[in-house]
């Protein structure tokens, strides 16, 4: 029985540590910026997948059909938003051991 106990107390203290760790990816992500686009439209996007910036070129913005505008900013955002889901999951998974941990980022 007291053997059982040492295990828990070290599963526990791993668990403890693990927690911190994915604490501190978690406050390093939110620092970090991902940059996508598509045709000529740059979007960077922080760890909280809030955009941070967009940049659209002049030659890109037609005032006779907005469509395109339209149809460049959506392939942009999924682009870097693609990046930054792909990032953030290889970056967990370094720290969770590819442990799928729901709620962890």
């Amino acid at each position: 029985m007291a053997g059982s106990l040492g295990d828990l107390g070290g599963l526990l203290r791993q668990a403890q540590q693990m927690q911190r760790k994915v604490q501190e990816l978690q406050e390093e992500l939110a620092r970090r910026e991902w940059e996508g686009g598509h045709g000529g439209i740059r979007v960077v996007v922080n760890g909280h997948r809030e955009v941070v910036s967009l940049t659209i070129p002049p030659e890109v913005v037609d005032a006779e059909d907005p469509t395109i505008l339209e149809d460049l900013l959506v392939v942009a955002m999924n682009d870097v938003l693609r990046k930054v889901e792909e990032g953030i999951a290889a970056e967990t998974k370094k720290v969770t051991g590819g442990l799928g941990l729901p709620g962890v980022l």
